[in-house]
């Protein structure tokens, strides 16, 4: 199954790669974390009241809120 999936909707420990960025101006600064197209990640755990998770992203932890990580399209590593 190779369906895209937006980040904000990976279950925990699920590691996935990315394949685009949209949304704007965001886009930028999420590139600027080093979340770009092919990079690898897993979210790891979220915050008490779910909003923001914490992302494994090239050995290092970067917290996204979900309001930025639905900009983010992924294909689980499962599936490729």
């Amino acid at each position: 199954m190779n369906e895209l999936k937006r980040l904000c909707d990976l279950p925990l420990n699920q590691t996935a790669v990315v394949v685009m960025l949209k949304g704007g101006k965001i886009c930028g600064r999420i590139n600027d974390l080093g979340i770009v197209e092919g990079c690898e990640l897993t979210p790891v755990f979220n915050a008490p009241f779910g909003d923001p998770v914490a992302y494994s992203v090239k050995h290092t932890l970067i917290a996204l809120r979900q309001k930025d990580s639905r900009h983010i399209y992924v294909r689980c590593k499962d599936d490729i």
